[in-house]
């Protein structure tokens, strides 16, 4: 069993509890810049603007983001 499928297992918000963007850019491994590129112009997964300086993530939106970038050839294209 993985990490994250241990964890989820055992608890019951894992994927709705609220996490920074270092956290959400190693989720789905990408920097911190473009997670911070895409707030700014759009076409990235959704935030939550806790602050004006701080923003967090859920795992869920992350894996929506994920799932709706799925493809199942090279000429689909990214809406």
């Amino acid at each position: 069993m993985h990490l994250a499928e241990m964890e989820t297992s055992h608890d019951a918000d894992y994927m709705d509890r609220l996490i920074n963007e270092h956290q959400a850019a190693d989720y789905i491994c990408y920097s911190v810049r473009a997670l911070l590129n895409w707030r700014v112009r759009g076409g990235g997964p959704k935030f939550v603007k806790v602050s004006g300086r701080s923003v967090r993530y859920t795992r869920r939106d992350l894996q929506v983001w994920i799932n709706e970038r799925r493809v199942t050839c090279t000429s689909a294209h990214i809406a």
